[in-house]
């Protein structure tokens, strides 16, 4: 084996060193390692809505080589971008809320892995965009809000594109 030169045993050094402190950092390569937080101009990342003045469950999409969340004003639109055939890009994490434990008409916070969550789809609550799936991360609390509101609970896998059309319930409106 060659043995470094004076200058270069330091060098070698330094960039170990460099690659060492990187490896625990987040930046535009992994992006955030947890849920953000809604704000005041927090906007649909689909139709610019403002997030904070509408009820019902948001959820935030965080993709691998991006640093900020594709945010929505409902999980009906997570769902339609996730089970989108033409959905390339690679997920890291996405986050739902859980309405076992946030306000429905205002939620805040409360944010759970949405892989790991149970959803209701059915339900006769509304969120920004008419009917919504409604999150949550004990399927207690998803069987006892179906109870009370209707629709059927599903985890996260039994959710299909079928459930997550983006119609607001137009294309089963039988009034119009």
């Amino acid at each position: 084996m060659k043995q470094l030169s004076s200058w270069q045993a330091p060098l070698l050094a330094l960039l170990v060193a460099a690659m060492l402190a990187g490896c625990g950092q987040s930046g535009s390569e992994g992006g955030a390692s947890g849920p953000q937080e809604i704000t005041a101009s927090t906007s649909c990342s689909l139709d610019g809505m403002l997030l904070a003045d509408y009820p019902g469950p948001k959820a935030q999409i965080h993709y691998a080589n991006r640093a900020e969340p594709d945010w929505f004003c409902d999980t009906v639109e997570m769902f339609n971008v996730y089970l989108n055939p033409e959905q390339v890009r690679v997920v890291r994490v996405m986050y739902v809320q859980d309405m076992g434990k946030a306000d429905w008409d205002n939620p805040l916070g409360q944010w759970i892995d949405a892989r790991q969550a149970f959803y209701v789809v059915g339900s006769k609550r509304h969120g920004s965009m008419g009917p919504t799936i409604a999150s949550f991360a004990r399927q207690a609390d998803a069987d006892k809000f179906a109870a009370e509101h209707g629709g059927k609970v599903y985890p996260f896998a039994g959710v299909t594109a079928d459930m997550a059309v983006l119609d607001g319930g137009a294309l089963h409106d039988s009034v119009m």
